[in-house]
């Protein structure tokens, strides 16, 4: 089912709603979408996937740029929650998403039954950072999907062995066609906050991992991320030796999700989750 809801300011927000069984919310990085979960949700069995369409990503609607916050956006994934009358959920995070988890827990922990960080942690790198505001909000120069898919692994560097299928497939995620050229599938505006957080010291969320004791937590780390360091993964891991964890070969930032080491991860870390 893909439906909308309407946030407390107005802002349509979209969403997928699927299967039945354990409730897992899928939340995207910070210029992604839902649709960055269809590689797990083809291996994924009993389990009700729920995918939201951050605000000025994907079919949400665009928002005041000063709303595209960590905290606004966790306050929209619970409110999504409210409107599905789901009292509890597991999450997995992309990138940002996991940020977004992490924020949830800090504004409502009893509704989030686990946490699954697909490469991204407490502390995360400006160089990756960096390579990322070099293409945000820019629409590329070449007209057609078909140049964007050659580019693409050139603009994600770490990635191994992957098909040019696979490639043509992330194109149509992350560009439109439009008649004059290829348009952005978010908000260009999101580079504003992207802009003025690059502009001062990175703080760490070590607080916030701190604050998921005692719930079910996941790591799948790609083994080239230029995000997520091994350090900064090695020190979860010290903080929660219960983490599940998960290098991924071949990946740098973010894996695809469906790689055998990441589905075995989520698939250990989702029994120990009780959602309801």
């Amino acid at each position: 089912m893909r439906g909308s809801f309407t946030a407390k300011d107005g802002t349509s927000l979209a969403f997928r709603d699927e299967g039945e069984g354990k409730v897992l919310l899928a939340l995207a990085g910070l210029t992604r979408d839902g649709r960055d979960f269809d590689y797990m949700a083809r291996h994924l069995t009993g389990v009700r996937l729920i995918r939201l369409d951050s605000r000025g990503r994907g079919a949400s609607g665009r928002a005041d740029p000063e709303t595209y916050t960590v905290a606004q956006e966790a306050a929209d994934a619970l409110a999504l929650m409210d409107h599905l009358t789901i009292p509890r959920a597991a999450v997995i995070g992309s990138s940002r998403g996991g940020l977004l988890a992490m924020a949830m827990v800090a504004m409502a922990k009893p509704r989030v039954a686990g946490i699954c960080f697909n490469d991204v942690g407490p502390v995360l790198q400006q160089d990756g950072l960096r390579r990322i505001g070099t293409y945000m909000g820019v629409k590329p120069d070449v007209t057609t999907l078909e140049e964007a898919a050659d580019r693409i692994p050139v603009a994600n560097p770490g990635f191994v062995g992957v098909p040019q299928l696979r490639w043509e497939e992330e194109t149509i995620r992350h560009y439109l066609q439009e008649a004059d050229g290829l348009g952005l599938t978010y908000d260009p505006a999101l580079r504003i906050g992207f802009d003025r957080a690059m502009a001062a010291p990175l703080p760490d969320a070590w607080a916030l991992f701190d604050l998921c004791e005692g719930i079910p937590l996941a790591l799948t780390r790609a083994a080239n991320s230029d995000v997520l360091t091994r350090e900064t993964a090695d020190q979860m891991q010290i903080r929660r030796p219960d983490l599940i964890r998960a290098e991924i070969p071949d990946r740098g930032h973010i894996p695809f999700l469906d790689e055998p080491e990441a589905l075995a991860a989520i698939t250990a870390w989702l029994a120990l989750c009780e959602t309801g």
